[in-house]
């Protein structure tokens, strides 16, 4: 098992090398909506200035966004391409997205698998019946809908 790490983190630290991560610019938009329909989450929030983009033979294989609200941002829209998953891009990102925050970060997430993924980050579980009153009125909208559907969606903070 341990010969299988040292392979894997090689081959990361390999991939990473041959990878450009940047702002997103205004060309990138249709790249960063498909990514984001493929993984079925929300394309109806989606600015093109808010995101940055892991780029591999200048085709873009990942995406994220910062969403700023007026006391908090929102860490959204991660999505890794299907044939580059499972291969560390999705958590490099992550924390680069972590380091470019300027403030208390929320996120939602569905389902436990994506819980303890953001729990590695700091990320704790948001109680909504004793959260602060800077959480966006956005989440409350969400997490409002996802009780009604019976959806196991998490609202997350790193302060």
């Amino acid at each position: 098992m341990r010969n299988y790490l040292l392979e894997f983190k090689k081959f990361m630290v390999e991939l990473l090398e041959k990878c450009n991560v940047r702002k997103a610019i205004s060309q990138d938009i249709w790249a960063i909506r498909w990514l984001v329909l493929a993984a079925f989450l929300d394309p109806t929030q989606l600015k093109v200035e808010q995101f940055w983009v892991i780029e591999l033979d200048r085709k873009i294989i990942a995406c994220g966004q910062l969403r700023s609200f007026e006391k908090a941002q929102e860490l959204g829209s991660v999505v890794v391409k299907k044939t580059y998953r499972n291969q560390g891009l999705g958590t490099y990102l992550t924390q680069h997205l972590i380091e470019e925050r300027t403030g208390t970060l929320y996120l939602e997430c569905l389902g436990n698998k994506l819980k303890n993924f953001y729990k590695r980050f700091g990320f704790i579980e948001v109680n909504f019946e004793t959260s602060s009153p800077q959480l966006p009125e956005k989440f409350w909208v969400t997490k409002t809908l996802a009780k009604w559907l019976k959806l196991p969606l998490f609202i997350m903070i790193l302060k």
